[in-house]
């Protein structure tokens, strides 16, 4: 968590909450059988553990703006197009979402979401659909300028444009899919697709950057990438530990939170909830962000 993760570790690292809940346990059966010394460390550890994670289960006091424009934006990851197209579209109707960010997309998945009508809510649109994994799609309610689609070096798409909500000045909105350190031979490209993140600029227009960073916030590199400029919505809320990826497509893992709503710290967050996706191994986050007035 310093940033001297290195090899295999990365992946230990996202379960980082987990190592910390059980630290507890060490730390009692010390003090109960006085072992003091024992103990002292143990709960020193436990301390360490709780300053460094519990706070993302807590909503912060700097949240950004709180008054302006409410935009609401959404980012699943379809599992190679597999997704559930009806319910992305139902939660984007029931939740009044403005913005949608895909990764994983396909063409198969962009006929079914049409088909379910997500054109009719988000007209506007910036695809790049893939077989596979390396898809990345955009939907708007709001016309998108200077739509395009930006690579990643280990081959993973990028979709972004501009996007205007009424009252509001501009924002880019893209949808992020870094590599992912299932390997030891991937990790340099983890590294290096997170290190080429966009980063909020001051003088140019606001960013919010969303979707499947393959990262949690233990992760060094992510937490990098936020302290240019972003706010993690769901750990601006207090749901920074709210699993997003894990067991949802039935396999034996424990969730753990990977998939993010950065937000430029020019804007606000108000609120972000998880919602499940049927086929998918992901779940979707919806934020609602607060854009100051034009």
């Amino acid at each position: 968590m310093a940033g001297e993760e290195r090899g295999l570790v990365i992946q230990l690292f996202a379960f980082t909450p987990y190592v910390a809940a059980w630290s507890v346990v060490p730390a009692i059966a010390a003090l109960a059988t006085r072992r003091w010394l024992v103990g002292s460390v143990a709960a020193v550890t436990v301390a360490l553990f709780a300053v460094m994670v519990l706070p993302r289960a807590f909503a912060d006091g700097d949240r950004g703006p709180q008054t302006g424009v409410k935009l609401h934006v959404m980012t699943s990851n379809m599992l190679f197009g597999h997704a559930d197209a009806a319910r992305i579209v139902q939660l984007v109707r029931d939740n009044d979402v403005a913005v949608l960010a895909l990764q994983e997309f396909s063409p198969a998945a962009q006929t079914r979401l049409a088909e379910a009508g997500l054109g009719k809510l988000l007209p506007y649109s910036s695809l790049a659909p893939e077989w596979g994994a390396s898809g990345s799609g955009l939907y708007s309610r709001f016309p998108i300028t200077d739509p395009g689609t930006r690579d990643n070096a280990t081959g993973f798409k990028q979709a972004y444009g501009t996007v205007q909500p009424a009252g509001t000045g501009k924002i880019i909105v893209e949808s992020a899919h870094p590599l992912a350190p299932a390997a030891k031979s991937a990790l340099a490209g983890w590294r290096s697709d997170l290190a080429a993140q966009p980063r909020p600029d001051t003088t140019g227009l606001p960013r919010i950057l969303l979707g499947d960073f393959n990262a949690t916030l233990d992760h060094a590199p992510l937490r990098s990438l936020i302290g240019d400029g972003y706010r993690d919505a769901a750990d601006a809320t207090g749901k920074g530990l709210i699993g997003t990826w894990g067991p949802y497509d039935g396999d034996p893992i424990p969730p753990v939170t990977i998939d993010h709503v950065l937000v430029d710290k020019r804007l606000g967050v108000a609120d972000a909830a998880v919602h499940g996706i049927k086929d998918s191994d992901h779940r979707s986050i919806i934020a609602e962000v607060i854009v100051p007035a034009a």
